[in-house]
């Protein structure tokens, strides 16, 4: 009698209500969802449901993020999403160019340019340039966007005179091949030494001559860099090994160029693994800024006194040996870091020409280290078989990484902005950390909300229909269970039945 004189308001008013309380939910969820990457309901349940009801807390222990307290966070000192040249950058003309010219496609973006452009008048320029006729022409030069406009300033400064900047512009973006950029860096270095003698002479004369110092000096370090590159590209390893640790040697304080990440990748080119972990030693500090070059190279040394006799079945049968935890931990510490090397470097993902400029912990990063050093990593027997097997164990140690890290700070939120500025997205699908799936709490909300607006709408509109619809829905519903119970009745005995009913 109760449900036959409830009136069409009242269910208008019921879906409605429901409907809305459903929309509020789906909100909420979706809100924290884009501001945290993880759902809310979804936490709630594993922290704190789970517990109540028996389960087994997986998180970490809470002695393991003792590294990484709350006093340490505050003593970050290089922003989130900083953009670093990346130490291991092609040559425009003999590498990227030759790309573009096979394929059709464009391997840099305008941003990774524009901040190219930034560096080199950083660099390569300073307050007392138009006192010099063709320092000034190359000042306007690095200010080109056009290329041929900044090559025809560079062949017009040397019309002038040895200008070392014009040597490293041809070098960098109009020699075709490596070998002929090696010849102009070679007539830069000339130039460059005889300009950084002069003004490392009257460094102390005034401002002027300590801004004309330092701009030499970057010039000098760069185009030798360039030419131990050029030597390591040309299969001259171990003369670029030297190169490395003499340029090294006379111009300690240049860490910004990060020269030594160009010398691990050599040696582990000559399988100098000794020399790899003397460096590593030095660099591999909590006080310095870590890279994936760091993290990787460290894990692969551990990895390899371990990976050719590594087998998944045996470990889980007689545990991990204190050797095996050791390269486990060093690939959790450099998964953890950058999340994204590990498909690149089981062709999982697709490589394609490193940018130019590079984010830490981002996908950026992954694709320079991945397309230098993969070949390091299948040099080394069963490596990669290790890496397969333990690296999506770092995801359990770290369920929430943008709330709370293991071994490094939280991961930043911000990468994936900046990735999708530095990688050419027509052609190459960025990668993203935590993936961002959408819980199914959302999508049950999200259809919940939909279905009650829609039944509240209908009822509105065709109170007397959709009585109908309800009748028929329901007598469809509990017709299994009046069948059942028509065979029930059949075949137990009446009387029992009764006494069934009865009590």
């Amino acid at each position: 009698m109760f449900l036959n004189t409830l009136t069409p308001k009242f269910y208008v008013a019921l879906t409605g209500t429901s409907s809305l309380i459903s929309g509020l939910i789906l909100i909420f969820e979706w809100w924290y969802f884009r501001k945290y990457g993880t759902s809310f309901i979804e936490q709630v349940s594993v922290s704190h449901l789970r517990p109540l009801l028996g389960g087994v807390d997986s998180s970490s222990p809470s002695n393991s993020n003792t590294s990484n307290g709350d006093a340490d966070s505050n003593r970050q000192s290089v922003s989130e999403c900083k953009v670093w040249r990346n130490p291991l950058n092609l040559f425009r003309g003999a590498e990227y160019n030759r790309y573009t010219w096979v394929t059709g496609r464009e391997p840099l973006t305008y941003y990774d340019m524009n901040l190219s452009a930034q560096d080199h008048q950083t660099f390569f320029t300073c307050d007392s340039d138009h006192l010099r006729p063709a320092d000034a022409i190359m000042q306007k030069a690095w200010r080109e966007r056009n290329p041929q406009a900044r090559i025809s300033a560079a062949h017009e400064a040397l019309e002038l005179e040895d200008c070392a900047t014009a040597y490293i512009l041809l070098a960098e973006e109009e020699a075709t091949t490596i070998m002929e950029a090696e010849r102009l860096f070679k007539q830069a270095l000339k130039a460059g030494e005889s300009c950084y003698r002069r003004s490392q002479q009257l460094q102390h004369h005034g401002t002027q001559y300590e801004a004309q110092h330092r701009r030499d000096t970057n010039v000098l370090v760069y185009i030798k860099r360039r030419l131990a590159m050029c030597s390591r590209k040309l299969g001259r390893t171990r003369e670029a090994v030297k190169m490395m640790r003499d340029l090294m040697k006379e111009f300690p304080l240049l860490s910004m160029f990060n020269i030594h990440e160009n010398l691990l990748e050599s040696l582990l080119e000559l399988q100098n693994y000794a020399d790899v972990q003397a460096v590593l030693a030095k660099y591999d500090d909590i006080s310095l800024p870590k890279s994936a070059t760091i993290c990787y190279t460290a894990a692969l040394l551990k990895a390899r006194a371990v990976s050719d006799k590594f087998s998944p079945e045996a470990a889980s049968r007689r545990g991990l040996s204190t050797a095996e935890m050791n390269a486990v931990e060093a690939i959790h510490r450099a998964v953890e870091f950058n999340p994204h090397v590990p498909k690149y470097l089981l062709e999982m993902k697709s490589l394609i020409l490193p940018p130019e400029h590079i984010l830490k912990r981002g996908d950026s990063e992954a694709i320079a280290y991945a397309f230098f050093h993969l070949q390091h990593w299948k040099r080394v027997e069963g490596a990669l078989n290790l890496l397969h097997c333990t690296w999506e164990g770092t995801f359990r140690m770290i369920p929430y990484p943008l709330e709370k890290g293991h071994l490094f700070y939280p991961y930043p939120i911000c990468t994936e902005t900046a990735d999708r500025e530095l990688l050419p997205t027509v052609f190459h699908e960025v990668s993203v950390y935590p993936k961002k799936e959408l819980p199914f709490f959302i999508l049950f909300t999200a259809g919940l909300c939909s279905f009650t607006a829609m039944l509240a709408l209908l009822t509105h509109q065709f109170p007397e229909l959709m009585g109908v619809f309800a009748k028929a829905f329901l007598s469809t519903l509990f017709a299994p269970l009046n069948f059942i119970m028509e065979k029930v009745e059949s075949i137990l005995p009446s009387s029992l039945w009764h006494q069934l009913t009865r009590i």
